[in-house]
């Protein structure tokens, strides 16, 4: 097999494979099966603990304050890990969001209106029917009442997909799938993590101290400097970051928002150093602490386990996921697609869109982050709403699984058909919106 031509430009090529000194098990923490697994094994745990005769030990560990109280740094460890670790995992999402801003396929309008109408679509309607379930109106013909304006706080809640979970759901299942169907995901899911950004730092942040937010930025200017300047340096960079994160944490607004303002503030060219370094911390570390500290919830056996589901936030939550994420996604894409000269490949069938609309309804990480910021860790409704998002995005991956398993089939009998070399563009086409000049149309 020819080998490809070794650039020595640094900003065409800023990873350098090396076969000598690369690590194994970083590389391992880079693959979305193993991030997505690792997560659930935390998750699982946290489950088994705090419902185990040791349960004491898990919420003691938890609720263990650590930090330094005048600079507001006094933290829980369930805290630091939501509040301190998940920033890690929204810096790589910022990184995310300005690649595909300036390199990628939301660069282009006209190929990100169909994922970006799509992620929006699956935003809305979520939020609709959690609000619709949990405004006193309950469920028409159920029995089901609602519970009034208290618990609408959870609103956003359903409205995340969780790009870790969905990505290693779909590794696994594909073979033979299109390209097009993971680059839709992505783009879908680096929208959807922008609009919960703005969720949480509008609508989740108390108590705004304006001088310890224009503090943040000079920690922030100096990052930025030195990252357009090509500087790499952890002990350099390191510092300012943290300093970001402690002023943006005291101003009130949700100090995950610095680890976006960080990622942005990466210039493109050094986007994929920073993530290909700093990815194995974020999913094999960072993440799933998070997951252990924020899935821990005391179901008291099946009865528990009933009457959590059975609280109308845990219904909406549910409900939202799996059918609001689906129908918010696919209908979007099929409004939009019907009634404007955007398309999608010639080669993706409907279905294929469908089995990826029931998947974006695979929400965790930043819904049990919303969770917590909306009802308060520990209380009874963060309580339910957790068990809601786990069942709901259970349900979500299960059936999505069903759907493009079959269309996986599908793509590799076509693959080894007699016509196997012309699927019509479906297995290696892309995702793509195009906008016809032709005045004919």
């Amino acid at each position: 097999m020819a080998r490809r031509p070794r650039t020595t430009s640094p900003a065409a090529n800023p990873v350098r494979a090396n076969p000598v000194r690369a690590n194994p098990v970083l590389a391992i923490l880079r693959t979305e099966t193993v991030g997505g697994s690792l997560l659930l094994a935390a998750t699982v745990l946290a489950l088994a603990w705090a419902n185990s005769p040791f349960a004491g030990a898990y919420f003691a560990l938890r609720e263990l304050k650590l930090g330094y109280a005048p600079w507001h740094l006094e933290l829980s460890l369930g805290n630091w890990a939501a509040d301190g670790l998940l920033a890690v995992f929204f810096f790589l999402a910022g990184l995310e969001l300005k690649r595909e801003f300036v390199a990628g396929e939301l660069r282009n309008p006209a190929k990100a209106i169909v994922p970006v109408a799509a992620a929006a679509g699956g935003v809305a309607l979520p939020a609709l029917i959690y609000v619709f379930v949990n405004l006193g109106a309950g469920i028409p013909g159920t029995g089901i009442p609602g519970t009034g304006a208290q618990t609408l706080q959870g609103w956003a809640i359903p409205t995340a997909t969780d790009i870790a979970f969905a990505l290693a759901v779909l590794a696994v299942i594909n073979t033979h799938l299109p390209a097009a169907l993971r680059v839709f995901l992505l783009t879908l899911a680096v929208v959807d993590d922008l609009i919960a950004i703005g969720i949480i730092a509008f609508f989740y942040s108390h108590g705004l101290e304006p001088v310890m937010l224009l503090a943040a930025v000079v920690p922030l200017g100096l990052f930025t400097l030195l990252v357009r300047k090509q500087v790499r340096s952890w002990y350099l960079l390191l510092p300012l970051a943290a300093a970001t994160w402690a002023f943006v944490h005291a101003s009130g607004i949700h100090a995950t928002v610095a680890g976006v303002l960080l990622g942005f503030a990466v210039p493109v060219n050094l986007a994929q150093s920073f993530e290909h370094r700093i990815r194995p911390f974020s999913a094999g570390f960072a993440v799933p602490v998070f997951a252990f500290f924020s899935a821990g919830v005391s179901l008291g056996g099946v009865p528990g386990l009933g009457a959590a589901l059975a609280d109308p936030v845990a219904i909406g939550i549910v409900l939202a996921l799996v059918a609001g994420k689906a129908v918010g996604v696919f209908g979007t894409t099929f409004l939009v697609a019907k009634t404007t000269r955007a398309r999608l490949d010639d080669g993706l069938a409907w279905v294929d869109v469908a089995g990826l609309s029931l998947l974006a309804g695979v929400g965790f990480t930043v819904s049990l982050l919303i969770a917590e910021l909306g009802f308060g860790t520990g209380s009874p409704q963060d309580d339910h709403a957790k068990v809601a998002i786990l069942t709901g995005s259970l349900i979500a991956a299960l059936l999505a699984a069903v759907v493009l398993k079959s269309r996986n089939r599908h793509y590799r009998r076509v693959a080894h058909g007699e016509n196997g070399d012309d699927d019509g563009g479906g297995i290696g086409g892309v995702f793509r919106a195009e906008i016809t000049t032709s005045e004919g149309e």
